[in-house]
């Protein structure tokens, strides 16, 4: 008698954008995981969900490549099923139905139990905070709200993720302690807006609250600040951190720009008087503290006179950390109404203006660490050496410290004493000590 036989699937979660995607996918996959589902992290598998950014131009440009990708996989058949998830998703889904009709479904960024339940399973309320970690064992990421109500001009994400939402202070330290009894030693705090944490929910912001309960965890060593929005910067947060010495003398404070026109005009409700002040008064509370900033290049009447404005005022501020975005010019946003009159090049070249002043200012700083020791986190093992981390950066865009793993042992997702030997504009080197 012949019996047939039934292919177990393997879904395959491909992650794009940011690390609040990131997190999203991992919540999905801890739900699958608890519904008895093989699933995998951008790996293979017959069926495919594509959790998507929607933010801007490239971003786009690369989740519909990487959906067109899995399309093809499925024409030649090797894929069974595409699922599409995420922000693009829900910002262009009648568009993506329409161009891309080979996907077997859609949803939005609050979709969740619907993409469970076509994936045959069932959406678990009681696995709240349950994921499956995709970092190296030594972090893991904790979204503390959703949504955004800051006006940026530039921006779509109130688009795609709606408004602020907390979650609240009790389900963020759960959510901390399960991380904390699978190992993870370094917790990054990331949202939209950082410090707008708690309105919704308490009425005033609660971020220095919420960073005093998290201390308390046994197991967490490291909390890490993403993403301070700067107008009504609560100072408090940076006395909690002096205080706290599990919190990272680091802070995410995207700035965008240093031209009070264009400040204007992005609509961020500052200027480079009160950005100065803020900066100043953070380094007069916390003299030792990394902070990382962002610019936008480019942006729509951007001249060159608003340029050197802002070139100006990184060779004034020298941040710790710094990194550089091209407009990119998003529908539905307040800016599209305005002249994307920056050609690419010039936008393009700017940046890497900015960033060569970086890259001195960082080589200065490094050259400083020389003989220096430094607790390190240890991440992963690439090549011949351990890739680690001191507490002012943070994974994936900062500096790392690498040790010859020729001729040294560490354990991944361990703590380990570090000599700087070698300083480079955006890599150390170093030899693990002893104290």
């Amino acid at each position: 008698m012949r019996t047939k036989s039934l292919k177990k699937n393997v879904i395959n979660v491909i992650t794009l954008g940011c690390s609040k995607n990131l997190f999203d996918s991992e919540v999905l996959m801890g739900q699958l995981q608890a519904n008895n589902k093989n699933v995998v992290h951008q790996k293979k598998g017959n069926i495919v969900v594509v959790n998507t950014c929607g933010f801007i131009k490239n971003a786009k440009e690369e989740s519909i490549n990487v959906i067109l990708e899995q399309i093809e996989n499925k024409k030649k058949g090797e894929i069974d099923q595409i699922f599409v998830t995420g922000c693009l998703s829900e910002r262009y889904k009648s568009d993506l139905e329409r161009e891309m009709p080979e996907v077997d479904a859609y949803f939005g960024t609050t979709n969740l139990p619907e993409l469970i339940k076509v994936l045959e399973a069932d959406y678990k309320h009681e696995l709240l905070g349950e994921r499956l970690i995709t970092t190296p064992k030594s972090y893991a990421y904790l979204k503390v709200s959703e949504g955004c109500d800051r006006p940026c001009s530039f921006c779509a994400i109130p688009i795609m993720r709606g408004n602020h939402r907390s979650f609240s202070i009790d389900d963020l330290v759960d959510q901390s302690k399960r991380l904390a009894k699978q190992g993870i030693k370094e917790i990054i705090l990331i949202a939209q807006d950082l410090t707008y944490y708690g309105i919704d929910n308490y009425g005033e912001r609660k971020l220095a609250d919420l960073l005093k309960a998290l201390v308390k965890i046994k197991g967490i060593e490291w909390i890490r600040l993403h993403y301070a929005f700067p107008t009504g910067f609560p100072l408090e947060i940076i006395h909690v951190m002096k205080e706290e010495p599990k919190i990272c003398n680091y802070l995410d404070i995207p700035l965008q720009h240093a031209s009070n026109k264009i400040l204007k005009s992005m609509r961020r409700g500052t200027n480079e008087k009160k950005m100065t002040d803020l900066i100043f008064s953070i380094r007069s509370i916390l003299p030792e503290i990394a902070i990382r900033s962002t610019f936008i290049l480019g942006y729509p009447g951007e001249t060159k006179e608003d340029f050197e404005i802002l070139k100006k005022w990184v060779k004034k501020i020298r941040f710790e950390r710094l990194g550089c975005f091209t407009y990119s010019h998003e529908e539905n946003t307040h800016s599209y109404n305005l002249n994307d009159d920056v050609p690419l090049e010039i936008k393009q070249k700017r940046a890497n203006e900015i960033m060569n002043i970086q890259s001195q200012i960082s080589w200065e700083s490094n050259q400083q660490k020389i003989n220096k020791i430094y607790k390190c986190i240890v991440d992963s093992k690439r090549g011949d050496y351990f890739v680690a981390r001191t507490s002012f950066d943070s994974p994936d865009v900062d500096n790392e410290v690498l040790i010859d793993a020729k001729k040294f042992y560490l354990k991944t997702g361990e703590f380990v004493s570090v000599k700087i030997v070698k300083a480079y504009d955006f890599d150390l080197h170093g030899v693990p000590v002893s104290l």
